[in-house]
């Protein structure tokens, strides 16, 4: 097992080091707006992966949750002048309360229960900012959001932010790898493997739950906040039930469960629409037939290929080794 998890943590670093040279070898500024993209979308699934890669939890509200990161950071920095570092602790914060609050549901439902439920939330979330229009400023949105600083640095490029998120992704990485593989990671793989075992060793599944909803939570309005501050504008019309299906399809094609599946689903579900986009009105078809066959033939993702091709290198070894 340690080699196993040795192996991954290359492959984890080895994806950061691409990603850090990219940029070197491609100036279009599209191509760097796709890839700041993908590094937020990597942070929003390390969060997901608690609650439903480790937990077991479905959870569709994972729009909402970005979209309250979004316009907590966007309109307290832009209404009140306050600094975009303190605005994304702000929507941190907003996460925490956001993530307690939402874990309660998934005490008393589960199953496609909680998936409506929070499918409702999110829906709820994007008619509140479509109508409150005096303060998100509804389908026409909040424009000129600021963008981070570093020091005497302003991150106004696409290149200099997505060096940023990407310090940031590397840190959160981290930090979920420290969950992971500690006991909270252990009790939340617990509870969705065998709750019931849990409650007879005296454990409190209510408060395993929550604690995996909250840290959901946090990383997707830390997620939202940076998407807010990198687009320097957002809309209700973004955080649709569509985009939470979007994370769990990002989960599930990469991995569910493996940090490194999040980070694989992360960027080949983000980069995946580019590449079909020469098929025109054919593309979104042939994008929801490759999740699907991704799903029935590879139900663990991925990261899965890896395993079995050592399993396979193994079994010819041994064969050789027997004659």
């Amino acid at each position: 097992m340690k080699r196993i998890a040795n192996r991954q943590y290359l492959w984890i670093g080895a994806i950061f080091v691409v990603l850090a040279l990219v940029p070197l070898f491609i100036d279009n500024n599209y191509y760097i707006t796709i890839l700041n993209q993908m590094v937020i979308n990597m942070i929003v699934v390390f969060g997901l992966n608690f609650i439903t890669g480790l937990t077991g939890q479905m959870n569709l509200g994972t729009a909402g949750i970005y979209a309250i990161g979004a316009y907590t950071s966007a309109l307290l920095s832009k209404n009140f002048g306050i600094s975009p570092w303190l605005t994304m602790m702000a929507a941190i914060c907003a996460g925490f309360l956001l993530g307690r609050g939402l874990g309660y549901p998934s005490l008393k439902m589960k199953g496609v229960y909680l998936s409506l439920t929070t499918l409702a939330f999110t829906e709820i979330v994007r008619i509140f900012a479509t109508n409150l229009i005096d303060i998100t400023g509804g389908t026409q949105g909040i424009n000129d959001i600021p963008r981070f600083a570093v020091g005497p640095v302003m991150l106004d490029t696409n290149t200099k932010y997505f060096y940023f998120i990407l310090v940031v992704a590397v840190l959160v990485c981290l930090l979920s790898i420290r969950i992971v593989y500690s006991k909270w990671g252990r009790e939340f793989r617990a509870v969705r493997d065998n709750a019931d075992a849990i409650e007879s060793l005296g454990l409190d599944i209510k408060k395993i739950k929550i604690r995996a909803f909250t840290l959901a939570a946090m990383y997707g309005t830390l997620g939202g906040a940076l998407y807010a501050h990198f687009n320097s504008y957002i809309t209700s019309l973004s955080f649709t039930t569509d985009l939470s299906i979007n994370y769990v399809i990002i989960l599930m094609v990469g991995g569910i469960g493996s940090i490194l599946g999040n980070m694989v689903g992360a960027v080949v579900v983000t980069l995946l629409p580019e590449l079909l986009r020469f098929l025109g009105d054919y593309y979104q078809i042939t994008y929801c037939i490759l999740v699907l066959i991704s799903a029935l033939f590879l139900p663990n993702g991925l990261v899965s290929i890896y395993g079995k091709i050592t399993g396979l290198l193994n079994k010819g070894s041994s064969a050789e080794g027997g004659e």
